[in-house]
């Protein structure tokens, strides 16, 4: 008798536990999220993730409740542009629950009379409530022979705003081209505007310069687009000076164009040198030359103490001087005696330099 006693009180809690555990993940779920959310219909209801199918789990979803969805899956993105609201995305990605907002163009609304709504992506992978039309302010209330201004027929201009008296629109050109003329204005009673109506010029560049030493890598137009591009290469034993490409810019002009830099010989044939660190003879390096902006170190001998010290100079162009403390061996210095040249002698103590300048 007292083991089924038992038995029962076990039974009991258990089923208290079971109906706690519901009514606790129903009150983390509200019937609704969102103001505007309607469903047609709603996915599979549960309790908790193993009532779910593979890669589902059992989640709050709006007005549906507990039901097993596929978090990972999205709703629809990018939404269709229009002319009359923005859309912007909330959230990291538009996976379930992520959020957009939709907000109208400066003078207009939507049919509640506000300017902006929030979206849910929910779990039928749809956003929720209907999609967004945004009207002019009291647009199905006043009458169609509402006094406005005459709009401009042009391509390339964008208007942001109403045209009726009264109000201001904004002017934007579309990519590729330039304002010219004020980018808001006013309507008038009269309906005539403040300011005359701008327009949109494109921007073209003229054809890119040769580089002297050089290759440009581009299709040949006699005009060039705002934004093209182009490309420069040097010739072989010419280093390219500034970016290998250039942008047609905004403002009719192309980006900086690079140079093609020459290479430069070493004014020293019988003294050792220090180029990338390492201490050589001119006639080690590749044709005895540098490349353009590179640094070059001589050896010049101390006047009054056999000892030696350095002086730097960079290559420009073809263009490398000699530091004007260098003095070039001579022929029988280089052959005789190659151990007493400049550049082979004990360097002098830095402390002592100074008497170098006198």
């Amino acid at each position: 008798m007292e083991i089924s006693q038992l038995l029962l009180l076990l039974c009991v809690w258990a089923l208290s536990s079971l109906s706690l555990q519901s009514a606790e993940m129903i009150e983390h779920c509200p019937d609704r999220i969102l103001d505007n959310e309607k469903r047609r219909t709603c996915p599979k209801k549960c309790q908790q993730d193993n009532d779910c199918g593979n890669k589902r789990q059992c989640l709050c979803d709006g007005p549906c409740g507990l039901s097993c969805v596929a978090p990972g899956r999205t709703c629809p993105w990018p939404l269709p542009s229009s002319e009359h609201f923005n859309v912007t995305l909330l959230s990291p990605s538009p996976s379930f629950s992520a959020l957009l907002e939709v907000r109208c163009h400066p003078g207009y609304t939507m049919t509640n009379g506000l300017n902006a709504t929030i979206r849910r992506c929910q779990g039928d992978r749809q956003w929720s409530g209907d999609d967004p039309r945004c009207t002019g302010r009291n647009a199905e209330t006043e009458p169609e022979s509402k006094l406005a201004c005459p709009l401009p027929d042009h391509d390339l201009l964008l208007i942001h705003g109403s045209a009726a008296v009264g109000s201001t629109i904004q002017y934007q050109c579309a990519p590729g081209s330039v304002l010219v003329g004020s980018s808001e204005n006013f309507c008038h009673k009269d309906q005539t505007w403040r300011y005359p109506q701008p327009v949109c010029q494109r921007v073209f560049c003229p054809p890119p310069q040769e580089v002297n030493h050089g290759y440009l890598v581009a299709v040949q137009k006699s005009e060039y687009n705002m934004g093209d591009t182009i490309y420069y290469l040097c010739k072989k034993n010419f280093l390219l000076d500034g970016p290998n490409q250039v942008t047609c810019q905004l403002d009719g002009t192309w980006s900086t164009v690079p140079s093609c830099r020459a290479r430069c010989p070493i004014p020293a044939q019988r003294s050792r040198v220090i180029v990338g660190r390492v201490k050589s003879w001119p006639y080690d390096l590749t044709d005895g030359m540098v490349t353009h902006g590179e640094n070059v170190t001589f050896f010049c001998k101390h006047p009054q103490k056999s000892c030696s010290f350095t002086a730097t100079e960079t290559c420009f162009d073809g263009l490398l001087p000699a530091p004007s403390c260098y003095l070039e061996p001579t022929w029988f210095q280089y052959k005789l005696y190659p151990h007493r040249l400049v550049s082979e002698i004990n360097p002098c103590d830095p402390a002592g330099l100074d008497s170098t300048s006198e």
